[in-house]
């Protein structure tokens, strides 16, 4: 079982699942994650790797890697 903050840059995925509480997951769907998207590690910021670059679909958004840890991959 992979999390989309295992991603390696410009790797892409699919994702399977969501994990964490239900605030996170609702906070995901929100901004438009669902299973089955696709999703690409863009880039990973200079402090711990954290922010994420993140492409969903067509759009680009930054996450903090633990928002991403609740974020279940299936890689291509």
């Amino acid at each position: 079982m992979s999390r989309l903050h295992s991603l390696k840059r410009g790797q892409k995925a699919r994702i399977r699942a969501f994990h964490g509480d239900s605030s996170m997951e609702e906070a995901l769907r929100e901004i438009g994650f669902a299973e089955g998207d696709e999703v690409e590690l863009l880039e990973r910021g200079l402090v711990n790797g954290s922010p994420l670059s993140i492409r969903l679909d067509r759009t680009i958004l930054a996450l903090r890697k633990s928002e991403a840890a609740c974020i279940e991959i299936e890689a291509d």
